[in-house]
């Protein structure tokens, strides 16, 4: 079931701990349930973070060499980080993406996403097919980090296909060409983030002097690339598409009978970009009555958590506001819960303000498609036309 399934089996009443096995031959643990979910992230000692960052298909030596031609090293900063220097790095991305600074960009991103719309409902008007990821979503959240964290300018189609590459090499079953090919993307760009790192000012700055080491502020800075931005350009395409399907829910948005935020908390539940997580047990233990040896790779399928019975009534259905909406794991829990989630809050909210008179016009004429990968969805594409009749 894992990879390709995800959304297939979600409906599904799964056990909340069950025995799986990857397409490339892993076998894993995977935890459904809400609370058996939150057990594993409130410890992760017992529960380690160190296979966060695993290649899914073992990474050959051919691609390993591209990797070390570039110097690639990804040493534990954040999402696999169980040293003591978590603590340090996580609290200087969180001072960079405090809720204030975050809330300081809304205008100008309203202001952006207001004029892109204005400029697609004007060619959906006159009959043209938009692919809403492409020209809405996909580089508004590269752009908003980089006015937070003091990135350079660079062209946003060169750090799509990076963070795009990596995403793949990383979590997706995978042949040994492909892995060659991705290897070439990812490392190339790795070499230009770190001669950004050796001398950037803020954020990275500030992690490359506190650790002493270039090396790990590019690794703040990688995962950040990678998981903070592509996931909320993901998160943001799977969300217009889901509102595309809910009339009653847009309608509400025009009339200001729904809000924007509830919207965004009930999408998080239903299509969270991230659809699992891994954890390994660190000991031999129990997880509710599942014996657990060590050195076991856990799954923790985050989805299916936003849809547990014990925590929402209606599971299945976009009911913005509902009781238990906002209990959602779409940002893990615990020590490593997203310190990015206020961010992607904000420029959701702005998206869905923004965007819902776009798509009660508008038709969908291609919905996204997702490639096989155990953790994140990756659409291609949301392309919409006009309505008919219109």
């Amino acid at each position: 079931m894992l990879c390709r399934t995800w959304d297939e089996a979600i409906e599904a009443d799964w056990p909340a701990v069950s025995w799986a096995t990857d397409p490339v031959g892993g076998r894993h643990l995977v935890v459904a349930g809400h609370a058996a979910i939150r057990e594993v992230l409130a410890d992760p000692v017992q529960w380690g973070p160190d296979n966060a960052l695993d290649a899914l298909t073992p990474i050959p030596i051919s691609a390993l060499r591209v990797l070390a031609r570039h110097g690639f090293r990804l040493p534990p900063t954040l999402a696999n980080n169980g040293t003591d220097s978590h603590p340090m790095i996580r609290g200087l991305v969180a001072e960079a993406l405090h809720p204030d600074r975050v809330e300081a960009q809304r205008a100008w991103l309203s202001g952006v996403v207001a004029a892109r719309v204005t400029t697609l409902q004007g060619r959906v008007a006159a009959g043209e097919e938009v692919d809403l990821y492409a020209e809405l979503a996909a580089d508004l959240p590269l752009l908003v980090l980089a006015r937070l964290i003091d990135l350079p300018d660079s062209q946003v189609s060169v750090v799509k296909e990076f963070s795009r590459a990596a995403l793949e090499l990383f979590w997706a079953p995978l042949d040994t060409q492909r892995q060659q090919a991705l290897a070439e993307v990812v490392g190339r760009y790795h070499a230009v983030l770190r001669d950004f790192a050796a001398t950037a000012p803020g954020m990275v700055g500030a992690i490359r002097e506190k650790a002493g080491s270039v090396d790990v502020a590019v690794g703040a800075l990688f995962f950040l690339l990678v998981a903070g931005q592509e996931t909320t350009s993901q998160f943001l395409t799977l969300l217009l598409h889901r509102l595309a399907m809910e009339p009653g829910v847009l309608a509400g948005l025009r009339d200001r009978s729904v809000k924007a935020a509830d919207v965004v908390e009930e999408g998080l539940r239903l299509v969270p970009p991230i659809v699992t997580w891994r954890r390994v047990a660190t000991t031999d233990l129990v997880l509710d009555g599942v014996a657990v040896p060590y050195g076991t790779s856990v799954v923790l399928w985050l989805a299916a958590a936003g849809r547990d019975a014990a925590i929402v009534a209606q599971r299945h259905e976009f009911v913005p506001g509902q009781r238990g909406s906002r209990r959602h794991l779409a940002f893990g829990a615990g020590a490593h819960r997203c310190v990015g989630a206020q961010l992607a809050r904000m420029e959701a909210a702005v998206v869905v303000e923004q965007g819902a008179a776009l798509l009660a016009d508008a038709r969908v004429i291609r919905a996204p498609w997702c490639p096989d990968n155990l953790s994140f969805r990756m659409p291609d594409a949301f392309v919409i036309g006009q309505a008919s009749g219109i």
